[in-house]
């Protein structure tokens, strides 16, 4: 079972949050991270402090979504209070 985040929202922080298999590959829900200038150096901060993390950062169908938007790109800027989500891909029928 994955654990919850320890700590409640900063608004100087980083929201992550991780959805289905990712969050029980890496054993929490989400976490903070103090802010960071973009996407590609919290990917490194993640792998970093999560050694799992590999297998979904090197995902190449992971779906990120920065304040519930979908980007498609690691070229994204992070400001304090954001929300980084991510989410394995999708199937239905």
């Amino acid at each position: 079972m994955a654990k919850v985040a320890t700590s409640m929202p900063d608004n100087s922080e980083i929201t992550v949050r991780y959805f289905a298999k990712y969050r029980e590959w890496l054993g929490v829900t989400g976490e903070q991270y103090a802010v960071v200038v973009g996407l590609q150096e919290l990917r490194e901060l993640i792998r970093a402090r999560h050694p799992a993390a590999s297998r979904m950062l090197d995902d190449l169908r992971c779906i990120v979504a920065v304040n519930q938007v979908v980007v498609q790109t690691d070229e994204v800027s992070l400001s304090a209070g954001d929300e980084v989500a991510f989410y394995p891909p999708v199937t239905g029928g």
